[in-house]
Formats: C-alpha cells, structure tokens, sequence
C-alpha cells in the first residue's frame, strides 16, 4: 500500500511555473510558517515558481514529554544528533521523494527543482537531497544540520555533488547549536561539496538580511 501525498500549501508565482520550490518547516510548525516569505524574497524577474509548503506529519516527540505535533522525525533528547531517530528521517525522506516525483510529473525537471528547509526541514533537505538519484537545481538549508552524518559518505549519491548549497546559521542559536551547523558544513565541504555559508547574529530564527542573501541567491541559480 502507497503512503498517501503529504498535503501542502501551493503558491505560483506566476501560471505556468517552470521551477518548483519544496520548502520544509521546523519542529512543530506547519506548512503556513515560511509562506509568508515568498512576497519578502522578491524574485522578480525569475521564472515563474511554483512554492510548495508541505505539512510534517504529526507524532509524539520524546524531547517535548511525548507531546503530539508536527515532526519530520522525533527528537531524543537535548542532544540532537545522540540517538538519532533514524528510522523517522527515512520515512519521512521517503514522502519528500513523493513530493519530488509529483513535481516531476507535472512537468518541472529535477535540475528545476530546489529543496529548502528550516530546522529539522533543513535536515530533512540534506538527508534527501544529497541522496537523489538526479541532479536538483539547489538546497537552501536553514538553521539545521546534517542527520545521519556517519551513514552519510557511504549513503550519497554523485547526482548532487556540485549542486549549488546555500548554508545560514544564528551564531546565538539556542535550539541547533551555531556550532552543530559549522560542523556540518565542514564535513560536507571536506568531500568535495560546494557551500554558500552564511552567518548572522540571531538566534533560531530568519532574519532580514538572510532574507536579501536568499533572494540573491534564488536570483543567481535561477538565471
């Protein structure tokens, strides 16, 4: 039996998108949090894009006493990256993929696609998307991490080895620590991956200027 579609909130910036954004929320947000976003990117002059904001499933999460919400995967304990919920990050990278295909089946190649995430959606984007069998047009990955990194060089696949990688991190970040991303970025830049780092004073969170470095950056892998 197929596992259903994640549903999504869908916005096009024009009819007709050519491009398809997959963008992925964090721990106990749902698809709305990032939409606002897509008017404060300012991508005019980019083809048109379909935006696509899908919901987490709901589970209970260890670290929050085993409280219900939106989660791409359970959080153990305080320690992010100890006892890592593998068994979650695969189902759920699994349903990413179905999301991937759907794009594809409407038309928008792989090489148009871009996967982007905050928090564990940042995870979630790292964990699929440098294991797609086809090249994706970019990751922009947020405030996260890379999951399963001791599986990760075995697990990789070369379709997405000089895919175009925007990294942004609070350098005050009390949820994933500033340091748990630059360690993150390390590794992939040490096999060979190409990372567009960016860091700003702040905390969990998106600020204005990201906001400007990611539309410039949109504007730059979309040209």
């Amino acid at each position: 039996m197929s596992t259903p579609l994640l549903d999504a909130i869908q916005i096009e910036t024009s009819p007709n998108p050519t491009v398809s954004v997959i963008w992925l929320h964090g721990l106990g947000a749902d698809g709305n949090d990032f939409v606002p976003i897509v008017r404060e990117l300012n991508l005019t002059g980019c083809p048109p894009i379909r935006f696509v904001f899908p919901h987490a499933p709901t589970m209970p999460v260890t670290l929050n006493n085993g409280y219900v919400m939106r989660a791409w995967y359970d959080i153990m304990g305080p320690e992010i990256t100890n006892r890592e919920d593998e068994k979650g990050l695969r189902v759920s990278q699994a349903a990413i993929e179905q999301l991937i295909a759907r794009e594809k089946s409407r038309g928008i190649p792989a090489n148009r696609i871009v996967l982007a995430g905050f928090s564990q959606g940042c995870a979630m984007t790292l964990q699929t998307g440098l294991r797609h069998s086809e090249k994706l047009a970019g990751l922009l990955c947020l405030s996260g991490y890379l999951p399963l990194a001791d599986k990760f060089a075995a697990e990789r696949h070369s379709a997405n080895q000089d895919t175009p990688i925007f990294m942004a991190h609070g350098t005050v970040d009390n949820v994933v620590p500033f340091q748990r991303g630059k360690a993150s970025r390390e590794l992939l830049q040490s096999l060979g991956y190409k990372i567009e780092w960016h860091e700003y004073l702040m905390q969990h969170s998106v600020c204005e200027e990201e906001i400007d470095d990611i539309s410039a950056w949109f504007k730059r892998m979309l040209a």
